[in-house]
């Protein structure tokens, strides 16, 4: 209808001006430190096989159960709209043969994630990540660097107020018996705990430290810790990990009541947070998963990798926004009067811009119409370095900074300019 237009969805969003100047900043921050450390690109589709979401997070989570962008495509297949990274680049670990290659195999990502939840500051359902997994290798040296890698994406942004918590969820075995004490603990307590707690007793009973629900609270105050359960080569691990983090200066601290959103996590977990955020403060965060490659249909391979939302480090950070790419030539034109006099030094104009482009120049033209006195304007605003105002009896080339102007063919301006800046 007449006076309407279309808004992106809810808990969507446009990114632009000093917001896109910001990610630019971000991803060659990110870029330097993760490729510097090893860390090769990878980038995988946008949609996955359902299942492979459903296997790998696990089902007991609320991605899974409540979050996740599902559909069925022309030929029946369920298709998903990835909610997180780690089990797509093990898919693509496996699918590459990557195993075969010399481990650890270090890898990744900057992508954009969805999840239906509700809409807040810094959270949204189509959101951004930067992550990195390194798969093939359980030795604590690999925790240790992970986790001081996303500290210093962290400290390199501005991040304020950040706060590290750490701790471990053992292996299987540690875990298969702790989650019976647990699960008895919970049940004696059930008339406190909240419905979704209730519910997830006997599928995912750790996930009850994470309640805010006031009873839930109070009853996990003196629930058994993992923590304090670890067999021997888990404790040892743990030990080596936080032995590592304090060689390198990294500072935490011990959380046995974290725990992650996820179901694969084993061993090593840990989040990042920033007090400045306020009650959602986690930045970022993720741990160890040994056994997720072999569940996804891969041999036996640990992993161990992490994931930071870029809005919310943004959000917390304060690093300056890269400024904007000035501009060495703005190639102008002097209309004159009549169509065919416009035509003919549009062409030239373009040939100049072409030239300009081609010689390595950042360069841009004059294209809506403006007055001299307009695109000189424009010219500013770009932060041109050169403006070149092509006109019938040849271009005025003026120097941006010291204000001295000189008439030339059109065809030297492109040299006069290269030669003006190379004497900069």
């Amino acid at each position: 209808m007449s006076g309407e237009h279309f808004k992106a969805p809810r808990g969507t969003y446009d990114v632009l001006g000093e917001d896109a100047a910001a990610r630019v900043v971000f991803e060659s921050k990110a870029r330097a430190i993760l490729e510097g450390a090893g860390y090769e690109r990878i980038e995988t589709p946008a949609f996955e096989a359902t299942e492979l979401f459903a296997r790998g997070v696990g089902v007991s989570t609320d991605i899974v159960q409540k979050e996740m962008y599902t559909f069925t495509d022309g030929s029946g297949r369920s298709l998903t709209l990835r909610p997180e990274g780690t089990a797509p680049v093990c898919r693509a670990y496996v699918e590459h043969g990557m195993h075969k290659a010399p481990q650890p195999v270090k890898l990744w990502y900057l992508s954009n994630f969805f999840r239906y939840e509700r809409a807040q500051k810094g959270r949204f359902r189509e959101f951004w990540q930067v992550g990195a997994e390194a798969l093939g290798s359980d030795d604590p040296a690999v925790d240790a660097e992970s986790i001081a890698l996303l500290g210093t994406l962290l400290e390199e942004m501005g991040v304020r107020e950040v706060r590290l918590r750490l701790s471990s969820l053992g292996g299987a075995d540690s875990r298969a018996s702790y989650r019976e004490r647990l699960q008895k603990h919970l049940r004696a307590n059930e008339a406190d705990l909240a419905e979704e707690v209730r519910e997830r007793i006997e599928l995912n009973p750790l996930r009850a430290f994470d309640s805010a629900h006031e009873g839930t609270v109070a009853a996990m105050r003196d629930a058994p810790r993992l923590l304090d359960e670890l067999d021997p080569a888990d404790a040892d691990h743990f030990a080596e990990v936080q032995a590592l983090l304090d060689r390198a200066g990294v500072r935490y601290e011990i959380d046995p009541t974290l725990v992650r959103g996820l179901d694969y996590y084993t061993r090593t977990v840990f989040e990042f947070s920033s007090d400045a955020l306020g009650a959602q403060s986690g930045v970022g965060g993720g741990g160890r998963y040994d056994g997720l490659v072999e569940q996804l249909g891969g041999p036996a391979t640990p992993g161990m990798g992490w994931a930071a939302g870029i809005e919310r480090i943004l959000l917390a950070g304060s690093a300056p926004a890269a400024a904007s790419a000035s501009v060495d030539l703005y190639v102008g034109l002097d209309m004159g009067e009549g169509d065919v006099a416009r035509s003919a030094l549009s062409l030239a104009a373009f040939g100049v811009l072409t030239e300009a482009r081609s010689a390595g120049l950042r360069a841009c033209m004059e294209m809506a119409g403006r007055s001299l006195k307009g695109q000189m304007r424009q010219a500013d605003r770009v932060g041109a370095r050169y403006v070149a105002i092509v006109g019938q009896d040849g271009t005025v080339l003026k120097d941006m900074q010291d204000g001295g102007q000189e008439m030339l063919d059109t065809d030297t301006v492109v040299h006069a300019a290269l030669r003006g800046l190379r004497d900069l």
